[in-house]
């Protein structure tokens, strides 16, 4: 899990007493309502005999009276569609921005990051699997069986506050799947814009055309996982069924073209079962023909993690085959991650060549980009924004 920034006590918002949600009595849930831990969702409709369909993410799932979703965050309870992790913060980092990663929007910045329980997939080499994975129960939130410890009620407001008294230029809901608590992030988005702060998905793109477009003129940057180009590769990575894993390509595009985001895009490359050179070429020349040459892409070391302990990390040969299939596919910007120390963690400028970005980890030095973000020495657009916003940080 990622390291967290304690929150104080006078943050906490919760009914102690009340605990977490077990049935749909009208005692629990008025318990819940009045402790905050429960708020009616958006975006889902009323069915037959008391059955919902979320309509938050691409599964659409129809659920029953007294049932959850697939995400396991969202509770029917008598035709009600409720989530289940409004303000439930597992975690909360003041984080660099490249962290994301997100290499060409507000470089240097720092960036409150939050989290909460579960995800509306269930990817086998989930390296945050310690909160994605959880599942509600009549104890609380638990990973195979085993209690996990509580989170902590945020309200946006405080979220916004903290990321201020923080000296974040920005927010963004990571480290889980953010439309889980889709209600939660674009409250949070709509204040975060209106004092002047960044909004960042760190997203797996599952999320349905109208989330998208009920949030988006509120995100500024959307960096979003391509985890697969073949249906062998996303089941073996994610169980999605077949064809799914086209989602959140149209998705991507639809952030960029209509709503105007940053896009970048990340594919953790894991031995074995996506690192094969037509697999790989063709996520590069999807990047390519679907978001742009000037696109960033980041290739990702994978590490044996979750349920995925049969392979070893992967090569430094394997991502650096990577970096040249997306050279050969015409992009301008692939980027090299979990592997600290490497060249391809560096910007150079496409046409001139210029050393534009330093990267060394998390330690950057803007070397030659300009406030328009273009290349200081050529004129050449390097695609770059809030590059005068991240000055301000320091």
């Amino acid at each position: 899990m990622p390291n967290c920034v304690s929150l104080p006590a006078s943050y906490l918002d919760r009914d102690r007493k009340s605990g977490i949600l077990v049935g749909v009595g009208n005692a629990s849930l008025a318990r819940h309502k009045e402790g905050k831990l429960l708020r009616e969702a958006v975006l889902y409709e009323k069915l037959k005999d008391g059955a919902t369909r979320c309509n938050v993410c691409q599964w659409r799932c129809r659920i029953s009276a007294g049932r959850y979703g697939y995400c396991k965050t969202r509770l029917n309870v008598d035709g009600v569609l409720y989530t289940l992790v409004y303000g439930e913060v597992t975690s909360a980092a003041v984080d660099p921005i490249e962290k994301k990663p997100l290499h060409h929007f507000y470089p240097t910045s720092q960036v409150f990051s939050l989290g909460t329980w579960g995800c509306n997939f269930h990817c086998r080499h989930c390296q945050n699997w310690q909160i994605s994975y959880a599942v509600h129960s009549s104890s609380g939130w638990a990973v195979d069986g085993q209690k996990q410890a509580r989170g902590q009620q945020l309200s946006p407001e405080q979220s916004v506050e903290m990321a201020s008294r923080h000296g974040c230029s920005g927010m963004a809901w990571t480290y889980n799947e953010p439309t889980v608590w889709f209600e939660y992030t674009l409250d949070g988005a709509k204040l975060a814009r209106a004092k002047g702060l960044y909004t960042v998905y760190v997203t797996n793109g599952f999320m349905t055309p109208e989330a998208l477009d009920l949030i988006g003129p509120y995100l500024d940057a959307y960096r979003v996982d391509v985890k697969s180009f073949s249906d062998d590769s996303c089941r073996r990575l994610t169980k999605l069924p077949r064809g799914k894993w086209r989602g959140p390509l149209e998705t991507a595009v639809r952030a960029r073209e209509k709503w105007g985001m940053h896009v970048e895009v990340v594919t953790n490359v894991v031995p074995g079962v996506n690192d094969s050179d037509e697999e790989l070429s063709s996520i590069a020349r999807w990047v390519h023909d679907s978001l742009g040459a000037n696109t960033p892409w980041h290739v990702t070391r994978s590490h044996p993690s979750a349920e995925m302990h049969d392979f070893s990390p992967t090569p430094k040969a394997t991502l650096e085959r990577a970096v040249a299939l997306g050279q050969q596919a015409g992009l301008h910007f692939i980027y090299v991650g979990n592997v600290p120390g490497m060249d391809a963690e560096n910007t150079y400028c496409y046409q001139c060549g210029a050393l534009t970005v330093k990267r060394t980890g998390w330690q950057v030095t803007l070397l030659g980009v300009t406030r328009e973000g273009k290349c200081s020495r050529c004129g050449a657009d390097l695609n770059f924004r809030g590059v005068n916003g991240a000055g301000l940080c320091h």
